[in-house]
């Protein structure tokens, strides 16, 4: 590597790590939100422990848990094409 490209090849080394700390793999996607599970069903009027307060906060574990299958499913199905058409960016 000449002497001249080493500082661009750092600079771009060092960005690359920077910006990889911006992410997290199991965070909530945002479609479902990040909004508090308590404070939402109340919010609807149901009371803490109370059957429709259960259903809630079940809807709202079986959302987020799809969200996230489908986010993987969508990683995981990038990486399949990506693999098998390594001709096309």
């Amino acid at each position: 590597m000449p002497l001249a490209a080493a500082p661009r090849f750092l600079a771009a080394a060092l960005l690359a790590i920077a910006l990889s700390a911006c992410s997290a793999r199991y965070q909530t996607p945002v479609a479902v939100g990040g909004d508090d599970d308590d404070a939402v069903c109340q919010s609807r009027g149901y009371a803490q422990g109370s059957p429709e307060y259960v259903a809630c906060r079940k809807d709202r574990d079986v959302q987020r848990n799809a969200a996230t299958a489908r986010a993987d499913r969508r990683q995981r199905d990038l990486g399949e094409y990506m693999l098998n058409h390594p001709d096309r960016p």
